[in-house]
């Protein structure tokens, strides 16, 4: 637990860094910038390092948001941005286990799954790197850090018909994953441009804290988006 706490505080320092440096880059770059917005249905899924505990299917989720780029050259930029995030996924433990709700507490047989369902508030930091325009498209990737704060979870136990339970004090208030995103811009004359692209993400570290019974392990989150946007 100590060498986890010692590695989340790690990680946060270097978020905390990275925030500092877009900061100073964007204060002081005097290039064009690009403001957009998106709406991405994805599927998310869990990953665990340890048999006891396993991943039992995705779930369908949502993220809705800002983006922001400022170009140092024409066909490379820093991106950021804000997004609301709603993913989840499923966990089956081969051990009788707790799950701990805000109010009360759930005794979860073997074999039996919980639901997890997670709001994120999500802070991307990233490198955007584009072609030129071929006829109305230009191709880019985008490579980066995403600093993710929980706002809301809640968990369904099937077998025990609770839905919609408050289980925050399951989960870490902090998270960091890093993505890969592919597309293409579509443009509409000028600077406004039609949005397409799939985005992979993988979490860096375990989205649930080790409660009561449970074993320690590390529980991965990861998504796979569907990019719909606008630039303007």
């Amino acid at each position: 637990m100590i060498q986890s706490q010692k590695y989340i505080s790690r990680v946060q320092k270097i978020t905390l860094s990275l925030v500092l440096i877009f900061s100073s880059i964007f204060s002081n770059a005097q290039q064009r910038i690009s403001l957009g917005i998106h709406a991405d249905p994805l599927i998310s899924w869990f990953s665990t390092d340890i048999n006891e505990v396993r991943p039992d299917g995705a779930r369908a989720g949502f993220n809705f948001g800002l983006t922001f780029n400022k170009y140092f050259a024409p066909n490379y930029s820093f991106s950021t941005g804000i997004s609301l995030m709603r993913a989840g996924g499923r966990l089956v433990s081969s051990d009788t286990t707790v799950v701990e709700f805000t109010k009360f507490k759930s005794i979860v047989l073997p074999g039996n799954p919980v639901v997890y369902k997670i709001q994120y508030l999500v802070f991307p930091l990233g490198l955007k790197l584009q072609t030129n325009q071929i006829g109305y498209v230009t191709y880019f990737t985008d490579l980066g850090l995403d600093p993710k704060i929980v706002i809301s979870g809640k968990a369904d136990i099937p077998s025990l018909r609770i839905t919609d339970e408050n289980v925050i004090n399951e989960l870490r208030m902090f998270n960091l994953s890093y993505h890969v995103t592919a597309g293409i811009e579509y443009s509409l004359g000028g600077t406004t441009a039609l949005v397409f692209g799939l985005s992979f993400e993988n979490n860096f570290i375990d989205i649930t804290k080790d409660n009561g019974n449970h074993p320690a392990d590390k529980v991965s989150h990861k998504m796979l988006s569907f990019r719909f946007g606008v630039n303007f």
